[in-house]
């Protein structure tokens, strides 16, 4: 299998569907760098319930930007996009094929597509922002943002307290909405002329058991006693690690606010929706991606890196 004429490839799918022992394969047969794609497995603090390639997974392959930002920091998709430039230049001394892999699909879009040119929030309206949001509820603060930016607020789902924040953050900096400068983006990072990129696509009912089996398997390597250790931390609860998914449910079971029975269902129907959420992002955002089944997934890519 040749991969002279690549540039890089990207290796996308709902999550539990497989992507990160693919990655590994390829990376083995390529003599790639498996480089991560997926916004939650970025945080040291969370390897177990973000499903995070296991030290033994790690040594099988190089990997990079797994687990190398701290949990206190509001990491983003433009922190990620420079992170992944470094890489890509060290990778491509090395003489080695990066290999992206992961469930964000904004990551692969910057990736493709290049950035919204968004100016930069100065440090002083971001604290003051987050000040003012500090105990509010995301519903709340979905309404501000609505009361100021209704383009934006229509875009975004009330539940999603991360992106509103960001959103009030660029008003409050711009008096212009969020929206006005989607249209205004910077050069992508990758030439898609020169990249191959999967989506893999599991049929939905034996995902769903996926999803369910793997967080019950979270459940008993340890998830809760890494969530118990994050929220010693006493961190935002704004903040994207404390929102991965399990995170919520968790934190109000070790409050007592939540039976365990109750914390591993909601983590497993967040997680279930989020996958939905995965798919419906690909195929509108990034069609380009040729979507495969798990189980054909090895024979694509090795197809289309062959021919490529």
């Amino acid at each position: 299998m040749k991969s002279d004429g690549l540039a890089a490839l990207l290796i996308a799918g709902p999550t539990a569907s497989g992507k990160s022992a693919l990655a590994i394969r390829l990376a083995q047969e390529l003599g790639g760098v498996v480089v991560n794609a997926d916004s939650m497995q970025v945080y040291r603090d969370l390897r177990i319930i973000t499903a995070r390639p296991t030290q033994a997974e790690e040594g099988m392959a190089p990997h990079r930007l797994f687990g190398h930002v701290d949990g206190a920091v509001n990491y983003s998709v433009g922190k990620w996009v420079e992170d992944a430039k470094a890489q890509m230049a060290d990778i491509a001394a090395s003489g080695r094929l990066p290999i992206f892999a992961g469930g964000t699909g904004m990551y692969f879009k910057a990736l493709l597509r290049g950035l919204s040119d968004i100016p930069p929030v100065p440090d002083a309206v971001r604290a003051e922002v987050r000040a003012s949001a500090e105990g509010v509820s995301p519903g709340e603060l979905h309404a501000r943002l609505a009361a100021c930016d209704p383009q934006t607020a229509a875009r975004l789902r009330p539940s999603d307290p991360q992106r509103i924040l960001r959103a009030l953050e660029v008003f409050a900096a711009t008096g212009q909405p969020l929206t006005s400068f989607h249209d205004q983006r910077g050069a992508p990072v990758l030439d898609p002329a020169r990249c191959l990129g999967f989506f893999l696509t599991p049929e939905r009912d034996e995902l769903t058991e996926r999803i369910d089996r793997r967080f019950e398997a979270m459940m008993g390597a340890g998830a809760l006693e890494e969530v118990e250790r994050l929220a010693a931390r006493g961190l935002d609860p704004a903040l994207p690690v404390m929102r991965a998914h399990g995170v919520p449910g968790l934190i109000d079971y070790l409050r007592g606010e939540a039976t365990l029975e109750d914390a591993v269902a909601r983590g497993q129907r967040d997680t279930r929706a989020y996958a939905k959420r995965q798919f419906t992002f690909m195929r509108h955002q990034l069609p380009e991606f040729r979507m495969v089944p798990p189980e054909g997934a090895w024979e694509a890519v090795r197809g289309d890196v062959a021919s490529s």
